[in-house]
């Protein structure tokens, strides 16, 4: 070379590669005949420009739009509607394609791209109506203002699309063959506040737990079932707000008593009001029989005796189960002995609800696996300046969703150059593709996160359908109907008729298998006649139009605790514990978004839709809901634990918190970093994020190496061996421990065998056959005819996922030898076990040679990252694609270390397997006050083009447990520019 001439920039050298891997490659897909030829000019067509200048009709002056090294942009604006215009072109430009997957999703159109496969998922989507409660949100809730920021970002997104054909947006639309007839539409204001409901299906609570108690009725008893749903433990795991009252209908969190608090004697009673329906364990009133000696000062009468009363304690079940102030309302109980006594009407509820886990499945999962369940949840805490090296706060957030490709989340900044009415905002941080605003982050004076409350929101209702009617307060009513037309591409359609009750849409027509509901179902009390059996229907806040998307402009401009907590105010779905931090060195915490208070029923299971008193009265008040400012602990962790201790709360937010293991491990961290006087640091808050440690093995180690276990029940040498690998293990489950391998697999074994293999096949993963009595088996187990049932349930969601729930449910029966639940049938290898000791050792043998089949006879080749690994796929061609075109759009495998339950989430399904299921979607430290000292990483990266330089280049140091400085200041931003595109107008 000669010595005048410089080498070309590395990005541009490194894009040239692979434009010659692409031609390359993409040569051999046209071979083939999969889709268009994909050239140079398509892949080159399809990345944007990000330097120069463009002209974007409609601005009233120039926009910059200025981006790092890692191509996140950095917007500066001299007015709202110019700011919210230039961020729909840029998020266009990085997003697009995956922007309109996105809202196919949400109005129930994806066969309008994907073909006839996507019909019965479309049904589904159609039958909840996400667009069309966007539509009406749009038309009748939202400010004007909000209405006008939403039109300036679809402004924005088709001033990108004008005069470009499908393969100049992305080159997946020239790999679907889309890039003749398809032409993407004009984008909406509905198509971004559409997107909510998404974000709200895949965190609505505890609907998975609703169905998977139900369908447990078939072969568990009441006992059993309540054994696996144990009672938050709020001894050992404290709530997120630890402390206040509502005190004439305003929660205020100094006072330590109020409405409805609880009893101060023990009792015991049936009573029917809102659960815990017993002896006064919430001072809730009842309507039923209660009896025992209670003085609560929130009920409706004190004193001994007999009547409706309340008082603390423990309660009685109406099975005469102690639940220990959790027990299950008298109404769960009778739905449940009813359960139990008719066998046929258990399958066929099993058979239905079973059908509608099936159709929840399909439904795309863009932020976890349906159900809550093991992993989708977040951490976010914040400490005060009291407490810090920096004497401001520090907040830390880390939301645990699906992963996916590109990233769930968009990293960007939206600044006026100058703060006026006409120019409102400063603000930067994480975002949807396909949505105005920020949605987690900061401004110049205050900052947010965060996590999933996990709020009751949702119920299922069994309905008494006859022909066009269905039963409700005695009186046969009409089905609300529309029609819905799905066009499928290729040609043809498909129409449904959609019915709804006043409950909400019906969800078992969506399915074949639903309409053939059973002769009978459990329901409490006296049920209408069968007939040919119940339809289940859905009601839903998020089915309610609200006022979510006012909320997020009002966050981002939001300047103290008072506007925060207003702009919560307008927060209806899906909830979340929104924590805060600010300038003047006040530190506080939110619980947002609509609740339903019901007259009747706990929401644990199905209801009775005939019943009125069984429907929602009304939501839980904005001022009744928990908050907490300036604890005087210093500090507030968030990690979808309990709220509230319910025992002292009037109102029931839901039965199926996350157990609270995070956050007890967060709670340890921050403690143990300021006792005797110490700081926390930005570098310690990171490093918190990356804890890695495993409670539960803390727990059962020390069992797995106890001295009589190993002389009576672990003969083999080989699983001896592998056992020595957990002496002087941290627990820590980095990913090149084999400690941390083989724990994992002995705790998996462990679950299979003792519950695995009781559960009933609707909630088992797919494949698993066992040989079983029949479920309406009653006659002793040798005279039974074994029958052959295989599992139904995806390994995402399959149970016993290992998550903490189960965490309690072991350690509740740890000490017990005997417990029934250590019994697991034998076979040709092991002999039927009995006892505890006798199961850990099977599943220590069983551990080790499951282990030697997937990682090799060798233990020092052994490493937990070989088993837990994560693939990054693209949400469409990257999951049914063919395999050459699978391997041109995803990434991986990354050999990941984390685990369920531990603060480093990196969740798995232990009914399913090792690999990555959730995983810690985005991390970030805010040093509030001195914002340029803050730090943020992605998943993935700023770029949903596969061939961008920007698609996973922040994986690795995500990987790594790395964060990118996160510039906000003027100074700071135009240090960090790489490449500055002016929008002219």
């Amino acid at each position: 070379m000669p010595a005048n001439s410089a080498p070309p920039p590395a990005k541009k050298k490194g894009r040239r590669a692979r434009l010659v891997v692409i031609v390359l490659v993409l040569a051999l897909v046209a071979g083939i005949g999969y889709g268009a030829y994909w050239g140079v000019d398509t892949v080159r067509s399809s990345l944007p420009q990000t330097s120069g200048s463009v002209q974007l009709k409609g601005l009233s002056g120039p926009v910059d739009v200025e981006r790092d090294g890692y191509g996140i942009p950095q917007i500066y604006a001299n007015s709202d509607t110019d700011l919210f215009r230039a961020q729909g072109y840029v998020q266009a430009q990085d997003r697009f394609y995956e922007m309109d997957v996105r809202r196919h999703m949400t109005s129930g159109r994806l066969s309008e791209m994907f073909g006839k496969s996507q019909v019965d998922t479309d049904a589904f989507l159609r039958t909840l109506d996400w667009h069309g409660v966007a539509q009406q949100e749009y038309d009748h809730e939202l400010s004007p203002e909000t209405k006008k920021n939403l039109q300036a970002y679809s402004d924005g997104v088709n001033a990108y699309l004008k005069g470009r054909s499908a393969k100049d947006i992305s080159v997946e639309y020239a790999a679907l063959n889309l890039t003749g007839s398809y032409k993407p539409a004009k984008w909406t204001p509905v198509d971004s506040v559409a997107w909510l409901k998404a974000m709200a299906w895949d965190l609505r609570g505890n609907m998975q737990d609703e169905i998977d108690r139900s369908l447990l009725t078939s072969r568990l008893s009441t006992k059993q079932i309540d054994q696996l749903y144990p009672p938050y433990p709020t001894d050992k795991n404290k709530p997120i707000v630890q402390g206040g009252a509502v005190v004439d209908g305003t929660f205020d969190p100094e006072a330590t008593s109020g409405d409805g608090s609880t009893g101060t004697d023990p009792g015991t009673g049936t009573g029917q009001g809102l659960p815990p329906a017993s002896g006064g364990t919430t001072g809730l009133s009842g309507t039923g029989d209660g009896t025992g000696d209670g003085t609560g000062t929130g009920g409706t009468s004190t004193g001994s005796g007999t009547g409706t009363g309340t008082g603390s304690g423990t309660g009685t079940t109406a099975d005469g189960l102690a639940a220990d102030g959790s027990a299950v309302s008298a109404d769960t109980a009778a739905y449940r002995d009813d359960a139990s006594s008719a066998s046929d009407a258990t399958q066929a509820v099993d058979a239905q609800l079973g059908s509608l886990s099936d159709s929840l499945d399909a439904i795309p999962q863009i932020f976890g696996p349906s159900g809550s369940g093991s992993g989708v949840g977040s951490n976010s805490w914040v400490v005060s300046g009291k407490l810090t090296t920096t004497g401001k706060p520090l907040l830390a957030n880390d939301p645990h969703l699906s992963p996916s490709l590109p990233s769930v989340w968009y990293q960007m900044g939206l600044h006026c150059r100058t703060i006026s009415p006409g120019c409102q905002y400063d603000v930067s941080g994480y975002t949807f593709s396909g949505m105005p605003g920020v949605i987690i982050g900061h401004n110049a004076d205050i900052a947010w996160g965060m996590t999933n409350l996990g709020a009751d929101v949702t119920d299922l209702y069994l309905e008494k359908v006859d022909g066009d009617t269905y039963q409700y307060g005695g009186k046969d009513k009409k089905f609300t109907t529309r029609k819905e037309t799905i066009k499928i591409a290729g040609g043809g359609s498909r129409t449904i008729v959609v019915r709804s009750t006043i409950h909400g849409p019906v969800v078992s027509d969506r399915d074949d298998e639903l309409v053939k509901v059973g002769k009978q179902a459990p329901v409490p009390g006296l049920a209408p006649d069968r007939g040919s059996g119940y339809a289940v229907s859905l009601q839903w806040t998020a089915l309610t139009p609200g006022k979510s998307m006012d909320a997020v402009f009002a966050l981002d401009k939001a300047q103290n605790f008072a506007q925060f907590r207003s702009a919560a105010h307008s927060f209806d779905v899906p909830s979340q514990n929104l924590v805060y931090a600010d300038t003047q060195g006040n530190i506080g915490y939110q619980a947002p978004g609509k609740v339903p208070v019901r007259a009747k029923g706990d929401g644990s299971l199905p209801a009775p839709g005939w019943d009125p008193a069984y429907h929602w009265e009304k939501s839980i008040p904005f001022d009744a809901m928990p908050y907490e400012y300036n604890p005087k602990r210093g500090y507030i962790v968030t990690a979808n634990q309990a709220v509230v201790d319910t025992a002292k709360y009037p109102y029931l937010l839901t039965k199926d918190w996350d157990y609270g293991t995070r956050s007890r491990r967060i709670t340890d961290l921050i403690e143990s970093k300021t006792r005797g006087g110490g700081k926390i640091s930005t570098d310690d808050m990171q490093a918190m994020q990356m804890d890695n440690t495993s409670e539960i093995a803390k727990q059962l180690v020390p069992y797995l190496l106890k001295d009589d276990l190993a002389k009576n029940n672990v003969p083999d040498p080989a699983v001896r061996q592998a056992q020595k690998l957990l002496e002087n293990w941290d627990y820590t489950q980095e990913p090149d421990s084999a400690a941390a391998a083989y724990f994992n697999a002995v705790w998996r074994n462990i679950l299979e065998l003792a519950f695995g293999e009781k559960l009933p096949k609707e909630v088992r993963v797919k494949g698993q056959c066992l040989n079983v009595r029949p479920a309406e088996s009653t006659g002793p187990p040798d005279t039974d005819t074994l029958v052959r049932e295989c599992g139904e349930r995806s390994a995402d969601t399959a149970q016993p996922d290992g998550g903490d729930r189960w965490f309690e449910v072991v350690g509740d029966i740890l000490k017990d030898d005997h417990n029934s639940w250590w019994t697991s049938a034998g076979n040709r290898r092991d002999h039927a076990t009995t006892t505890r000791d006798q199961l850990f050792a099977r599943a220590m043998k069983d551990a080790r040679w499951e282990l030697t089949a997937k990682l090799g006879k060798d233990m020092s080749t052994w490493s937990w990252g070989r088993l837990h690994q994560l693939t990054l796929t693209n949400s469409t061609l990257g999951t049914s694609g063919p395999g050459f075109l699978k391997s041109l759009l995803n990434r991986g495998p990354y050999n990941l270390g984390g685990g369920g339950s531990a603060v480093d989430a990196t969740s798995w399904n232990a009914a399913g397997g090792y690999g990555v299921t959730t995983v810690p979607s985005m991390r970030m430290v805010v040093n509030v006050g001195d914002w340029d000292k803050s730090r943020w990483i992605n998943l993935t990266g700023a770029s949903g083009h596969a061939y961008s330089a920007h698609y996973t280049d922040q994986t690795k140091k995500w990987e790594d447990g790395e964060l990118l400085p996160w510039a906000f200041g003027i100074d700071a931003v135009n240090k960090a520019t790489k490449d500055k595109l002016t929008l002219k107008p």
